[in-house]
């Protein structure tokens, strides 16, 4: 697992959005798995400003979703799928014909959740994920205690997550889903590349899970330690307890410029 620390969101933003420009420019039509969230934000935001400046080109790609919510209509403002709609295709110009997701409206939710683990292999696999981590270490909405072979699957929140994402539904918990469909870990690990974008103090504790931990499913982040390519990307603040960060730092410093993330 590579670690990269950076002085602040923005400057992980314009990273990991030039580690994705990369990889746009040598394969137009890869595969995107995208998150939604306040972390993923600055990453979109500096890999929007490249499509506006000419600088790459994202109109080929194709993006994959990580997780939604059951039960919400896909044009319901607070959907994930319109969520990334604005926050990733209108801005990278980008059409809806290229967008994969899972089914959340399904009346068979099991089979939704198998349909989409084979949309993606046949897609070709995902090449590049974007994930955020939770203070728990979560990612998607696998929560503690989640098996690092889960597939896509069904998923109940639990009432802090409930109460956490009601700002996004008028403050009002009753208003949001019990349930949703996430990537399992299993399914996560199949990505070529995965990006972890960790930032603020918050963070910290589950990083340094993540990183430094055992794997374990009390950390569902810490399976990156199992994958040939995983990149963990956080500010200072979120790297704040790694007992080895002079090392990370010492090792990107000297990281020769034409290996990228």
């Amino acid at each position: 697992m590579e670690v990269v620390i950076v002085p602040d969101a923005a400057a992980g933003g314009e990273l990991i959005a030039e580690a994705i420009a990369r990889l746009l420019r040598r394969k137009p039509d890869a595969l995107l798995g995208v998150a939604t969230g306040s972390t993923p934000l600055p990453v979109y935001q500096a890999l929007t400003a490249k499509v506006r400046s000419g600088a790459v080109d994202a109109s080929r790609a194709r993006i994959a979703q990580l997780d939604e919510y059951v039960g919400l209509p896909a044009d319901h403002p607070e959907s994930y799928r319109s969520v990334l709609r604005r926050e990733v295709l209108e801005p990278l110009r980008i059409g809806m014909d290229a967008f994969m997701g899972p089914d959340g409206t399904a009346e068979d939710v099991p089979a939704a959740c198998e349909a989409y683990d084979r949309a993606l292999a046949e897609a070709g696999g995902v090449d590049l994920q974007l994930l955020g981590i939770g203070t728990d270490g979560h990612i998607g909405f696998n929560e503690p205690c989640s098996s690092l072979a889960s597939r896509t699957r069904i998923k109940t929140l639990t009432e802090q997550t409930r109460i956490d994402n009601a700002r996004f539904f008028d403050g009002d918990i009753e208003q949001v889903p019990h349930h949703v469909i996430t990537q399992g870990i299993g399914t996560i690990l199949e990505a070529r590349h995965l990006v972890l974008l960790a930032t603020g103090e918050g963070k910290a504790d589950a990083v340094a899970a993540t990183v430094e931990g055992p794997v374990a499913a009390v950390c569902p982040a810490s399976a990156l330690q199992l994958h040939p390519h995983a990149t963990v990307v956080a500010d200072e603040a979120a790297a704040a307890k790694l007992k080895l960060a002079d090392y990370f730092r010492h090792t990107y410093a000297d990281k020769p410029d034409w290996q990228g993330l």
